[in-house]
């Protein structure tokens, strides 16, 4: 992801105030700079790096919400304003089911909150706005290009993620808003799709209304409190219909288990598998974290089965410290 001082948008996508029903440049002022420092022993410092850099938006009186691999294991959290002000923020927590994060600002920020809007409400062509830090200049007016699945090869699954076009620089934790001024979803990555013979760059957007059920319980709890899904520490892509491995975390169930870079998970628990959704959604339906998964592999012209004894993610990470 770029840094704030290597990302413009392009005068043509800067959105314009007359375009739109509601204060423009007040919704953009609930979006603020997010910096955060990780310990270099940290799980994911190697994956996400010990520095990170994105965006947070005013949910509430002090609250930030962001995308949560911006602050997992985040020993320190800066915010920064449009006006040149710095303060300190306190990560309370992030969900992995969804991907959001969640910041209390340390000090009180003078800073109007963006409500939270209807996100299943949203439809496809529907203009938004895609808001990063810094105002107009720092946004993309933009348009919801699809809302569909998306599977990521990190162990996670969206039913219905929002994809909006044309994609915005520096994505990660941006607030979309939609036609009303609400927030309607939260910026996560910058995928391709092939459109009319080119390539063309789209956001994927995590839904708004995913946070609501949780919202109390990461307040509260800094997670969500349910029972947790079983983990493998397996990353994996889709190649013709086929799930392979690419990499696996280190010192994570499937790395026990021996699965290796390369192999291909034809079935789990005997059910053939060929999408990531998938493989992922047959793994969290045989239990809780701790359950053994039976994955029938493919490796060097063999076919071959493992039992992989999963794990809750969270206990390789380091939790939230107030500082």
């Amino acid at each position: 992801m770029a840094s704030p001082s290597e990302w413009k948008v392009p005068p043509a996508v800067v959105p314009k105030p007359e375009d739109y029903s509601y204060d423009l440049d007040r919704a953009l002022s609930a979006v603020v700079g997010l910096r955060s420092i990780v310990p270099p022993d940290a799980f994911t410092a190697e994956t996400l790096g010990v520095e990170r850099a994105g965006n947070g938006v005013l949910i509430r009186d002090g609250l930030i919400l962001t995308i949560g691999y911006l602050v997992t294991e985040a020993e320190m959290v800066w915010l920064h304003f449009g006006d040149g002000r710095v303060a300190q923020g306190h990560a309370l927590g992030f969900d992995q089911e969804t991907g959001f994060g969640l910041v209390q600002a340390l000090s009180k920020l003078e800073l109007p909150s963006l409500p939270l809007g209807q996100s299943s409400a949203v439809e496809i062509g529907e203009r938004v706005v895609v808001a990063g830090a810094g105002g107009r200049s720092r946004s993309v007016a933009a348009r919801i290009a699809a809302k569909q699945e998306f599977a990521g090869y990190w162990e996670y699954v969206l039913d219905e993620a929002i994809f909006t076009h044309p994609a915005h620089p520096n994505w990660g934790g941006t607030a979309v808003i939609g036609s009303k001024g609400e927030l309607i979803g939260i910026g996560s990555l910058q995928l391709e799709r092939a459109r009319d013979g080119k390539n063309e760059h789209l956001n994927m957007i995590v839904p708004i209304d995913l946070l609501k059920p949780i919202l109390d319980d990461m307040l509260k709890f800094g997670r969500v409190n349910r029972p947790v899904r079983p983990w493998l520490g397996m990353y994996s892509t889709e190649i013709e219909d086929k799930v392979v491995v690419v990499g696996i975390a280190g010192k994570a169930p499937a790395a026990r288990a021996e699965i290796k870079t390369g192999d291909v998970v034809v079935a789990a628990a005997g059910e053939k598998v060929t999408s990531l959704g998938g493989l992922y959604r047959k793994v969290w339906s045989l239990g809780n974290s701790g359950v053994e998964v039976p994955l029938t592999i493919y490796r060097d012209g063999k076919t071959f089965d493992v039992r992989v004894k999963s794990s809750d993610r969270a206990k390789f990470l380091k939790g939230p410290q107030l500082h």
